[in-house]
């Protein structure tokens, strides 16, 4: 299981960080984390719902990120 850079970073940073990656347009940052996870770990669900995360669930996956980083300091599917 070899972990990227970026994954690293994101899982290491701050609640605040984290928090700020969920505006809707800066949620391409977790699109991209989940792109980068899903392709290293080799996991296709969560590389799909990476693809998925940039187009089509910019227009409300930022809100499940935003739940989902309050409640567990890490977004949904990762």
């Amino acid at each position: 299981m070899a972990k990227n850079g970026y994954v690293s970073w994101l899982d290491k940073s701050s609640l605040l960080v984290k928090l700020l990656f969920c505006i809707p347009i800066l949620n391409i940052f977790w699109a991209v984390y989940r792109i980068i996870k899903g392709v290293t770990q080799n996991k296709p669900i969560i590389l799909i719902a990476g693809i998925l995360w940039i187009i089509p669930g910019a227009a409300f996956c930022w809100l499940l990120d935003l739940i989902f980083i309050l409640i567990n300091g890490k977004p949904i599917l990762s």
